[in-house]
């Protein structure tokens, strides 16, 4: 046993993620409202996570998600394929009028003083309709996965959707796996199902069955009704206000072995201090700071948590986990879109202090 965790030696999945799969159309640094063109981007913080495992860092992995027979989920079935992900779909079919949708976001990067701008179209989402007993967890576990993880945007998405993260987590533990949830509290998506009451209610309810926890001092004090620290933070890169709640959060849930999250100081769109930090199993971790010139914001936090993840099922040194998430969410802040780019080898570099010297 490592980190407190009993991380199963093999299986056929190193990581299985529960979440709604969604579309991104990115303007890049023009605004919508004077957009011609958009890149399309396939995302979901579940999906983002077991994407990079996949691609960058060559884990074996998938996902279980809804996905509904038109051309918006054809074009977003083979980006799955092509990050090397397995999918479980639950499938639908679209009336070819109202849905069910594949959601839609839209995001420009903004650019300098003027900041990103996010909204959605979430309407009649076919993720927000998964239920229990929609997959065959029973069958999906049986050859053996590691790791299981979901998060709060996909329980928010309806009342049946925490339903079936709750299943699925049950299975997983019967299974063996390792399970990890990131809260990811979004106030607009809660308030649409019950509001912060709700919210709480659901969450903790979650986190009965989780392992491992991502989320900064504001999801845990939203997402699990934790008051706010009474030590107060330096800067946005100070992790005393984070460590000083997470007495509080293994007094309400002591089965937790692991907190972790980034640490972000906007100076612009386009210029971040850039940090991570850990409770791993008693011992608090903290990551060095970098200076990022960023392209695209979006992605990178599921980059640090699928990064740290890496390092925790390899068996890595907790302090070198926390600096391979750190490494990989700074690398990811480089490329357009939410998922990974980056190989193993450059997050390895930069997590030993490379620097941005051209390679020949």
């Amino acid at each position: 046993m490592k980190y407190g965790l009993n991380i199963r030696p093999e299986g056929a999945l190193d990581l299985l993620s529960l979440g709604a799969l969604v579309h991104r159309l990115d303007p890049g640094i023009i605004p919508f409202r004077k957009a011609t063109e958009c890149q399309i981007h396939v995302s979901g913080g579940e999906f983002n996570v077991a994407a990079n495992l996949a691609d960058c860092f060559e884990m074996r992995t998938g996902i279980a998600t809804a996905l509904v027979d038109y051309p918006v989920g054809d074009l977003i079935a083979e980006r799955v394929k092509a990050m090397g992900v397995k999918p479980f779909y639950k499938r639908f079919k679209h009336n070819g009028v109202t849905g069910p949708n594949m959601a839609a976001v839209y995001s420009d990067r903004g650019q300098g003083v003027r900041p990103p701008v996010v909204f959605y179209n979430r309407a009649n989402e076919a993720g927000a309709l998964l239920k229990p007993g929609d997959f065959d967890w029973k069958a999906i576990f049986a050859d053996g996965v590691r790791w299981f993880h979901s998060g709060g945007i996909f329980a928010a998405l309806s009342e049946t959707t925490s339903e079936i993260i709750i299943e699925g987590m049950q299975a997983a533990k019967a299974a063996g796996a390792v399970v990890s949830f990131d809260l990811n509290y979004r106030e607009k998506l809660w308030s649409l199902s019950g509001g912060s009451a709700r919210a709480v209610a659901v969450i903790d309810r979650i986190v009965k069955n989780v392992d491992v926890l991502v989320g900064n001092e504001e999801d845990l004090q939203k997402g699990l009704g934790i008051p706010g620290p009474e030590v107060a933070a330096k800067s946005k890169l100070d992790p005393s206000a984070f460590f000083a709640m997470i007495d509080q959060v293994v007094k309400k849930h002591p089965q937790v072995k692991i907190v972790a999250t980034t640490l972000r100081e906007v100076h612009s769109t386009n210029r971040h201090s850039w940090g991570a930090v850990a409770w791993i199993d008693g011992q608090t971790y903290v990551s060095p700071t970098a200076e990022l010139d960023v392209l695209d914001r979006v992605g990178g936090g599921d980059g640090f948590a699928s990064g740290f993840f890496y390092g925790l099922l390899t068996g890595a040194e907790p302090e070198q986990a926390v600096k391979l998430g750190w490494a990989h969410g700074a690398l990811l802040t480089t490329f357009p879109g939410d998922t990974t780019m980056a190989t193993a080898d450059q997050v390895r570099a930069f997590a030993k202090g490379g620097s941005a010297r051209i390679q020949r």
